[in-house]
């Protein structure tokens, strides 16, 4: 699947033009990201900013995004990055996101705790 086109035209407006907007195969991925955030963090909001649909608790929780070659999780943690350095290393990745390729497996176990652990960083910060 490497080289799918993920394409927006004039851009969304909400989570559902956003996913109604992907390619089939690549709604499928997604929607397999989106289910593991939701049972890792079910009292968590899904809200539409920044061009990409991203969870709210306690402040923002972590978005998700589909591009051409790759398909993202937004942590927004720059300090869980760092713990979880050593689990990330087989991903792509900037300071406080990870790329997933279309082509392999998405680490549902990693994703949930990773989720789990971002709570923990909101709450403890106490954003509403």
């Amino acid at each position: 699947m490497a080289g799918t086109k993920v394409r927006m035209a004039r851009g969304p407006e909400s989570v559902d033009e956003y996913l109604a907007a992907l390619p089939v195969t690549v709604q499928e991925i997604i929607g397999n990201l989106r289910s593991v955030i939701r049972s890792a963090a079910p009292e968590s909001k899904e809200i539409f900013r920044y061009r990409i649909p991203i969870f709210v608790h306690h402040g923002h929780l972590v978005g998700y995004a589909a591009y051409q070659d790759h398909y993202s999780l937004h942590l927004m943690s720059p300090k869980l990055m760092e713990e979880f350095r050593d689990e990330l290393e087989p991903y792509g990745k900037t300071t406080a996101t990870i790329h997933f390729s279309y082509d392999d497996p998405l680490p549902r176990d990693l994703v949930h705790r990773l989720v789990k652990a971002r709570m923990a960083e909101n709450e403890a910060r106490g954003k509403n």
